[in-house]
């Protein structure tokens, strides 16, 4: 999938790369492109930014560095268990605002990366030793991202929690620091997409396969459902993907 660069003076865009996957040739690249489902830029300097699609590694580029490198990421990142999977993708992303970069995959869990916990430009040729010295991301649970595409993002203006929206129509928030769920909250009916925070107030936005689109605010007095007997359900929630049913086991 190419990657097109667009300046608001101008009236056209600019195409830098076509994003490819890795292999395990001298090559480094496949001709194979990689269709991407997330796009994120680094607001602590914008050069940077991410991409996410249908493979497990998060990568990073520098727009200093292109078009002339094409398809070169200057880093990539990926959970350790992921590294050998190839039925794995990457839903959403979100940059904190100390360039932490939050990613989520599509039938696991969210993980947190910190700058020195990358894999270097070519995932695929790391040493085996590089990648035991890694510290492991931190990790937050209880969500279900099965279904459709999912963003993730940081809340607050000092990015100290993190927002979902889940299979079973609801919202997890979590505690950035320990990973602990604070808040779930009921977005809609079925599935919820996308979570958008508003960049320097408690709010927020959030939508999935309704037509709407909500906005959140702490404004309401309204005790919501306790977060352990939630996590409880969720627990119990089997899905059979070959005949599209999703069975809920309430204990």
């Amino acid at each position: 999938m190419f990657i097109l660069l667009f300046d608001l003076r101008s009236n056209s865009s600019t195409k830098l790369f076509c994003c490819s996957t890795f292999t395990r040739t001298d090559n480094l690249f496949s001709s194979n492109i990689l269709s991407l489902n997330s796009i994120v830029i680094d607001p602590r300097d914008p050069n940077y930014f991410s991409l996410g699609g249908c493979d497990q590694y998060t990568r990073v580029y520098t727009i200093r560095k292109l078009p002339s490198n094409k398809d070169a990421p200057v880093e990539t990142f990926c959970p350790k268990h992921l590294i050998k999977t190839r039925e794995m993708h990457i839903t959403g992303m979100s940059y904190s605002n100390t360039s932490e970069l939050l990613v989520s995959y599509n039938n696991e869990l969210i993980y947190l990366f910190q700058k020195n916990m990358g894999l270097g430009p070519y995932p695929v040729a790391a040493s085996q030793e590089h990648v035991d010295s890694l510290d492991e991301p931190q990790m937050y649970t209880g969500h279900k991202n099965n279904f459709m595409v999912k963003g993730v993002s940081f809340f607050r203006p000092d990015s100290e929690h993190v927002m979902s929206g889940s299979d079973y129509g609801h919202i997890f928030v979590w505690k950035k620091k320990d990973s602990r769920v604070i808040r779930i909250m009921e977005g809609n009916k079925c599935i919820v997409n996308q979570v958008e925070p508003h960049p320097n107030i408690s709010a927020f936005a959030s939508s999935g396969l309704e037509k709407d689109t909500t906005l959140w605010a702490p404004v309401s007095n309204n005790i919501p459902p306790l977060v352990h007997e939630l996590l409880q359900v969720t627990k119990h929630v089997n899905y059979d993907f070959k005949n599209n049913i999703v069975i809920i086991v309430i204990i």
